[in-house]
């Protein structure tokens, strides 16, 4: 058999669908296809020559969806705007 399944003591966090994820070492060589991969029912990370990389593409993959952000309050101004008023002079009507 060409493939090792690994396990992990601290567990691989479950994908956002919520399937468990499973660490695989294909023995082959790189060139003909082995390395290290993660995967669930729904996905997979492409094969690496180091487990650590599999990892790291797992969780970069599968890492929560972050919150959109909550659109911020129009501030009341500090301004007092004071009517304007425009009077034009009656002896410059005049002329």
């Amino acid at each position: 058999m060409t493939q090792r399944h690994i396990s992990h003591p601290e567990g691989l966090p479950a994908c956002a669908a919520g399937h468990s994820a499973r660490h695989i070492h294909d023995l082959r060589g790189l060139a003909a296809g082995g390395g290290h991969l993660v995967e669930c029912k729904c996905r997979m990370t492409s094969k690496h020559a180091e487990p650590d990389a599999a990892l790291a593409e797992w969780r970069r993959i599968d890492r929560p969806a972050r919150r959109p952000r909550q659109p911020q309050q129009p501030q009341p101004a500090d301004i007092v705007q004071l009517p304007l008023r425009l009077v034009a002079n009656a002896a410059e009507n005049a002329a």
